[in-house]
Formats: structure tokens, sequence, C-alpha cells
């Protein structure tokens, strides 16, 4: 009985969400750019929204997501259309731009999205209903409409969670699965390996806590870790030693269009050169010692100054191998290094407290 509720509170809250987000990405395209391509307004016109609207969550780059889900699923019109007029309370909500017909006039853009074959157009009911908005996020940002329609038919079918959906993409299963001559089994092993959605995984991420308005550090995330050192900061700065002035955190780099995010910079007055710092609440995956290198390389090129000395990378884990991260490491930047991290563990009296008053 539980369970099933949790499935049912979760679908609940990926409706809302999915079609906020869509409509969201609808009034950008057809009011705020009038239907017009919207490489004619650069980005000022999102940091402009982001600013006029002020609500936690709703940023310059989630606004870029909900505009490419309208634009990519322009089909979600009819079921968000019929989910609103369900619901009197969302109804009476909203103005009369959304509850009219949306226009016509739309972006040589969006008609090319609206050209695309209908064979390759996942009914539209479906991925309203099946498909929650983490993973129409990580499809829509795949242009071959074929490709798109093969991911969406396979989280559909195998009920994959949005990290499973991303590892398939990134390990090429649609590539694979051309390449295969018997595709029927590539799929069927696929599906037998793959990691089922739980009602959870919809709840327990970070857009979705924002859009409930919730706190996110009900969860174990590495934002706890970092408000953990940023609300101890002067400890923090001790044990990493003197000279360090901090600078930001979540510090926002834009790379080709998408946007990267340090966990914390410093500046270390002493060596003259920025610090970086990356923190992870698992043991240490060969591919953080690339991201870290992404921010080094990047702070070389945008940041540095004349008289600056070249960034600092130090990357924080729970564990590390020493021979993994020594081949992972290797050939990067050579200021690139990786701690081990300690938790301090609750005193024996809290355990002791703990067991005493627990209930079997």
């Amino acid at each position: 009985m539980q369970s099933t509720l949790q499935a049912q509170a979760a679908h609940a809250v990926n409706l809302a969400l999915t079609a906020r987000n869509w409509l969201m990405g609808c009034y950008i395209v057809e009011f705020e750019q009038n239907g017009e391509d919207r490489a004619a307004y650069g980005e000022q016109l999102l940091k402009k929204l982001e600013q006029r609207l002020n609500v936690k969550g709703l940023n310059e780059r989630r606004f870029r997501e909900f505009r490419r889900l309208y634009l990519v699923y322009p089909q979600l019109k009819e079921p968000i259309a019929q989910y609103i007029l369900a619901g009197s309370e969302i109804r009476h909500t909203l103005s009369a731009e959304f509850t009219d017909p949306i226009r016509h006039t739309v972006s040589a853009e969006l008609q090319s999205v609206n050209n695309q074959p209908s064979e390759w157009n996942t009914q539209a009911d479906r991925l309203f209903e099946r498909l929650p908005y983490s993973h129409l996020k990580f499809i829509s940002k795949i242009e071959n409409p074929v490709k798109r329609a093969f991911y969406e038919m396979e989280a559909i079918r195998g009920c994959w969670s949005a990290r499973e959906l991303e590892r398939q993409i990134n390990s090429l299963y649609y590539e694979r699965s051309g390449l295969s001559k018997n595709k029927e089994a590539l799929s069927a092993l696929v599906q037998r390996q793959a990691m089922p959605l739980q009602p959870k995984d919809i709840i327990n991420t970070p857009v979705t806590l924002e859009f409930l308005g919730l706190n996110d550090r009900a969860l174990v995330t590495e934002n706890d870790l970092e408000q953990s050192i940023l609300d101890n900061l002067q400890h923090f700065l001790l044990e990493m030693g003197h000279g360090f002035c901090f600078e930001a955190r979540q510090k926002r780099i834009l790379i080709d269009g998408d946007y990267f995010f340090a966990d914390l910079v410093f500046y270390h007055r002493i060596l003259k050169c920025h610090v970086i710092v990356e923190l992870k609440i698992d043991k240490f995956r060969h591919e953080y010692a690339s991201q870290l290198n992404l921010y080094l390389n990047y702070f070389k090129a945008e940041v540095m100054q004349p008289d600056d000395n070249p960034p600092v990378g130090i990357l924080l884990c729970t564990e590390k191998g020493d021979t993994l991260v020594k081949y992972a490491t290797a050939g990067l930047d050579p200021n690139i290094f990786v701690q081990k991290y300690m938790i301090e563990l609750p005193t024996e009296e809290e355990i002791k407290k703990f067991i005493s008053t627990a209930n079997y």
C-alpha cells in the first residue's frame, strides 16, 4: 500500500512539473520572443527573466531547458491542456494567455521541429504520462528525431531511472543497437541490466524539491557537505592551511552554452593563485579528475591574471585508491590533488542514547 501511494504521489508531482516547465518554455518562445528566432535575442532575455521572477530554482539555465522542451515537444500541448482543464484550481490560477489556443506564429526553429516525420513522434499522452521531466530534459538534447524516439521507447519500456537513461545515452546504446545484428537480444540484455525507476528517484531530485518548495538539505548530497563546510568556514580554512581567501560557492562556468558549477573557489594570497575545491560524497572516480581538469583549464584561459600563478585543484572524496588516482590524473594538469576527507563521527554517548531510545 505504501509503495503504491508513493508511486501515485511521485506521478502527480511529475505531471505538474512537466506541465509547468513546458508552459514556461511556451511563454518564453511565444510571448517573450514573440515566436522569433532565439538567436536574435542572445542570452540577455533569459537573464532578465531570471531577475524579474526571482524564484528559487528558476534561473537562466533552467529557462534554456524549458525553452528546448517546448521546441522539441510541441505535441505535448494537447495532454498538458487536458491536464490543466481537469484541475479547476490550476485552471483558475492561469492567465488567459495559457488557456487560449497557443499562437501559430512560431520561429523557423520550431517549424523545423514540427515538420519532423510523424512516425518518429512518440504518442503525446504517452510522453506526458510515462516519462518524467528529468527524462525529457535529457532526451530533448538529442537532435536526431529517430534517436530521440529510440530512447523514448526504451526508457518507457524499461521504466528507466534518469541516471540509467543518461548512462545508456553516454554508452552509445542507440549506435550499438544500429551495429548489432540481433537488436532484440541487445535490447533484452540492456533492459535486464537497467536500473528501474523508483518513486524516490522523482521526488529526491533538486529540481523537484525546488518545485515543491522543500528543503533540499533533507537529502544527503554534495550541497549538504558544502553547506557544512561553509557553516564552519573558519575551521575548514585552518584545516586547509594559511593564506586561503574564500571567493565563491558553486561558481558558475559557461562553456559552449552549458553551465558547469565549481563547488568552492578560493584565492591563495601567498601562492597568488586560485584554488578550486570539488567535494564528492563517494569514492574517487576517474571522471572526477577530468571534471576538475576542465575547471583548471577554464580558469587559466578566462580568469587568471597576468601576475597570477596557475590555478590549483583539490578533489575531496570519501575514499581513494592510489593506483586509480595515479592512472586517472596522468597527463592531466599537474596541479590536481586528490585527498580523502573524514566526516566527524558521533560520540559513543550519542550512539548509546540512540540505541536506548530506538523502537524495534
